[in-house]
């Protein structure tokens, strides 16, 4: 399905599913990235008018450097506003993930010992609801600096598990007699 740029990713909100979806892309990718090696771009203004399958990761690093308003990025992309506020939404989890629990630059935490990298704990609120967001454990690690084991087993400790839950495949409404 990649080579016709179709992806499949389930998901009870539209952030979890896009970010799946995004995953399923490319090893490299771990969801909606402002980070990503695809995202980087001299002009954020030319590139966001162009469609290409780099446009959304540089739509991503555009909303994090906060100069644009979702209006203009509307102009730029011609993408609808209720998807920009949705990606903007995954953005804002990853400021709050930053600023909140982001407490070392990456070149210091060589120097910082395992017992202060310990006592950094994430909530189970925002943990929660970056889950819910459709954040991987990996991309948690990655905002927070961290490992995807230590986010896994905070996740773990928490209680928030995988889950399945049954997928309604029919969309219409259908009603089982049994006799």
């Amino acid at each position: 399905m990649k080579s016709v740029g179709e992806v499949m990713a389930i998901g009870r909100g539209f952030e979890e599913a896009f970010q799946k979806a995004l995953r399923m892309i490319d090893d490299r990718v771990v969801g909606f990235d402002p980070y990503c090696e695809l995202s980087s771009a001299q002009n954020y203004e030319k590139e966001l008018r162009n469609p290409t399958d780099r446009r959304i990761f540089i739509l991503a690093a555009a909303m994090k450097t906060k100069t644009f308003t979702i209006d203009e990025l509307y102009d730029m992309t011609r993408i609808d506003k209720w998807f920009l506020y949705k990606f903007k939404n995954i953005i804002d989890h990853c400021d709050i993930l930053e600023s909140k629990y982001r407490l070392f630059k990456p070149s210091q935490l060589e120097q910082v010992d395992n017992e202060l990298k310990q006592s950094i704990k994430l909530d189970k609120s925002i943990l929660l609801e970056c889950k819910k967001l459709g954040f991987s454990d990996k991309q948690i690690a990655m905002y927070v600096n961290s490992t995807e084991l230590e986010v896994r087993m905070i996740r773990k400790n928490f209680k928030i598990l995988p889950s399945i839950k049954r997928i309604d495949t029919v969309a219409g409404k259908i009603e089982f007699t049994f006799y």
